[in-house]
């Protein structure tokens, strides 16, 4: 079980091999178009269910929740939780000071 709030990566298949666009090349055209995305998970969920998260960027975004605290794959190590919860802090705090000048 992921708890809300906690750094997931979701899985959704956006388009099937057979509705994908008839330029792309044939090799292509076979496998689906995967979305992988990661993000704070809004509400508690199991891997293989169906979970909405928010990502960083502030997007909200659905699919299968696939991993738990994902690492990314350039070797820098797990997530740190403060470093990502920073982010959207600072960010607001931000918006606060451009809305007074």
């Amino acid at each position: 079980m992921s708890n809300k709030g906690q750094w997931v990566e979701v899985h959704d298949i956006i388009l099937e091999p057979g509705q994908r666009a008839p330029q792309v090349p044939e090799d292509t055209a076979k496998v689906p178009l995967e979305m992988r995305a990661k993000g704070f998970l809004l509400d508690e969920g199991e891997i293989g269910e169906t979970v909405r998260i928010e990502t960083l960027t502030g997007r909200i975004i659905s699919g299968k929740l696939s991993r738990i605290n994902p690492e990314y794959g350039h070797s820098f190590g797990k997530p740190v939780k403060e470093l990502l919860e920073v982010g959207p802090k600072v960010r607001d705090l931000l918006e606060e000071v451009w809305e007074h000048e």
